[in-house]
């Protein structure tokens, strides 16, 4: 008897999976879903960085003119980690490319963001400003280090796609508010 009732527990568990499969299959075949869909969500980052703008001791950094295919896809700024502005996109080629300003020294900043990437003795000249070339294993940085802040355009794009993003960077400082009369 115990050996009978162990076979049935055995074949209604196995019963039960199959009927089980056979919902999750049906669900499957009805309910749309569109497998072509880019499952990364464009960021609207203009608040954030008029608030960057404001707050940050530096001229805050954001494209200009950038193609419609780069994407926003996160924007942070952090007062409290020592003025810390991220814009992140992907690049038309879907590689990932953000700009990273600090008052953190730069050594320390940009291996941090860059992933630790290191400094070379290469150069890159884009729009007239030179900016030093880091590398690593990850992402590639290019760095220009101004008068109280630190600016890094890294990722995992080629040095061709950052240096696209670093002409298309205008850093600007958010003008003092007026009194009133």
């Amino acid at each position: 008897m115990a050996g009978m009732r162990g076979r049935q527990t055995v074949r209604d568990m196995v019963l039960s999976m199959a009927v089980i499969g056979a919902v999750v299959a049906v669900i499957y075949v009805f309910i749309p879903h569109d497998d072509k869909a880019d499952p990364v969500k464009a960021v609207d980052y203009r608040v954030e960085l008029l608030t960057a703008r404001r707050a940050a001791p530096y001229p805050v950094a954001a494209p200009q003119g950038l193609a419609k295919e780069w994407k926003p896809t996160s924007v942070t700024y952090a007062r409290t980690s020592a003025d810390a502005w991220h814009l992140g996109f992907l690049d038309p080629d879907g590689e990932y490319v953000a700009v990273e300003q600090s008052t953190e020294p730069a050594r320390k900043y940009v291996a941090k963001v860059s992933q630790r990437a290191e400094r070379t003795e290469k150069t890159q000249q884009v729009n007239g400003v030179t900016w030093q070339c880091w590398e690593g294993a990850k992402y590639d940085a290019l760095v220009r280090e101004d008068k109280g802040s630190t600016t890094v355009v890294t990722g995992t794009a080629s040095m061709a796609r950052l240096a696209e993003m670093a002409a298309a960077l205008e850093a600007e400082k958010a003008p003092a508010p007026s009194a009133k009369p």
